[in-house]
């Protein structure tokens, strides 16, 4: 039986005037996959910006595998497992593969009283990761610049797989990618999620998830209006409750 990795109970957020959250409940399980679609001002990004640490909530519970927890920083959410690969890649073009997947958190060897990177243990783990997501990369030194988008976005799950991420947090992740390339990212969050990491993809473009997610939920005005199993939705059905 699946389990909660996070639920939310409550969670109300505002800035000023504006009440961006109102009341929200959310929750994923492991190796689920929750398509989180709504327009522009729906509180989608507010939503994950409090799961992955960059904001607080007002009010309201968060609770991790059942435990309640407090999630005040990146770091935190780290710590957690939640990885985040957001709409602005968080990638260095100057970089190689591997240096981009252990960015900030290098593995380090000793050579005496010295610690220094070591490289040559992260590219044997980048070539396991982008060889397991199925990506097509010449050479863990291969300078990121040369990669496309959908690699690019590729390099960052792997990323997410390397720290054992639980969940994982793909923010409007085909805004720019091809036809090919999104399907390269469905293959990736397929592999993922069979390992029993859960998964939120938000979208504006709900059309590109609507046979990957396993439930959906439709934000708008910082409510959730409806929650639903994939077997109850259709595109028609999207788009009248995003409008309502």
């Amino acid at each position: 039986m699946q389990e909660n990795i996070l639920r939310m109970e409550k969670i109300e957020k505002w800035f000023g005037k504006v009440h961006a959250l109102r009341g929200v409940d959310f929750s994923v399980d492991e190796g689920e996959v929750v398509g989180l679609v709504g327009e522009n001002g729906a509180g989608k990004s507010t939503l994950i910006k409090i799961i992955s640490g960059l904001y607080s909530p007002d009010k309201g519970k968060i609770y991790w595998k059942g435990k309640e927890v407090e999630i005040d920083s990146v770091k935190k959410a780290r710590e957690l497992g939640i990885e985040t690969v957001h709409q602005s890649r968080l990638t260095i073009d100057t970089l190689d593969v591997s240096e981009n997947i252990f960015l900030a958190r290098e593995i380090k060897k000793s050579i005496g009283p010295i610690k220094i990177i070591d490289k040559e243990k992260q590219k044997k783990i980048a070539v396991q990761l982008t060889s397991e997501l199925g990506l097509e990369i010449e050479s863990p030194e291969q300078e990121v610049r040369l990669c496309s988008s959908a690699e690019k976005q590729g390099i960052e799950i792997a990323r997410a797989l390397e720290f054992e991420a639980e969940l994982l947090i793909l923010d409007e992740p085909t805004v720019g990618l091809t036809i090919e390339g999104i399907d390269q990212l469905r293959r990736f969050v397929h592999k993922v999620t069979k390992k029993g990491t859960g998964c939120i993809f938000i979208s504006h473009n709900f059309r590109h998830i609507l046979d990957l997610a396993d439930k959906f939920v439709i934000m708008a005005r910082g409510n959730i209006m409806e929650k639903l199993p994939n077997e109850d939705i259709d595109v028609e059905k999207i788009e009248e409750l995003i409008l309502k």
